[in-house]
């Protein structure tokens, strides 16, 4: 059984010039600023504090990096986890904004570590447009040794039609809860697959 064992924040950068090279495979999370990124990290690193969510939707414009070890059968292997600043915050000027859309877009298509890009969407509002152009917007420049993996939210929060709904228009949802620790291991392991192309 694949599962992680321990993890530790790194540093932070404020774009990709400035964002060190660790020389080992990374995965970037991405989401709107309210989908539960730093709860999510949290729980597939079984790690409370580890990243830390803002009470303010897109305070965090920082690019956050943590170690993350996997234990696969006994041996154990880093990744990194990439946390991004959520889109979709509108409390800041138009210039701020688009400096940081910029530099996102900077570091995730010239990041050449970035194995698997983590989509993280709520899963109570599973078809939002910001949500699609997204997944577009990664389409566009994915290269063949990267995958798209989307991991919908909250999904405690749902009764089993509606998780019916999410998984019928995405066959591949992974359906997660950072409170009831839902999906966390199938997630873990599939972000583990999916950067090995396993």
């Amino acid at each position: 059984m694949i599962r992680i064992v321990s993890a530790k924040f790194l540093t932070s950068s404020v774009n990709s010039l400035d964002a060190p090279d660790f020389g080992i495979s990374e995965v970037a999370f991405l989401g709107r600023s309210n989908v539960g990124k730093s709860s999510i990290i949290n729980a597939l690193t079984n790690h409370q504090g580890l990243a830390k969510s803002s009470s303010t939707p897109g305070k965090t414009q920082l690019i956050n990096f943590f170690e993350v070890i996997f234990d696969n059968d006994g041996q154990k292997i880093p990744i990194i986890f990439v946390d991004l600043p959520g889109f979709g915050y509108a409390k800041v000027s138009k210039s701020l904004y688009s400096a940081w859309q910029k530099n996102l877009d900077e570091f995730l298509k010239n990041r050449i570590n970035i194995k698997t890009f983590v989509h993280l969407v709520d899963s109570r509002h599973a078809n939002l447009e910001k949500d699609e152009n997204l997944g577009v917007y990664l389409n566009e420049f994915i290269r063949n040794d990267q995958k798209i993996l989307n991991l919908y939210t909250k999904c405690d929060k749902l009764n089993q039609s509606e998780r019916s709904k999410v998984l019928k228009m995405d066959s591949s949802a992974i359906l997660v809860s950072s409170t009831k620790k839902t999906g966390i291991d199938k997630a873990s392991e599939t972000i583990y697959n999916s950067v090995f192309g396993l």
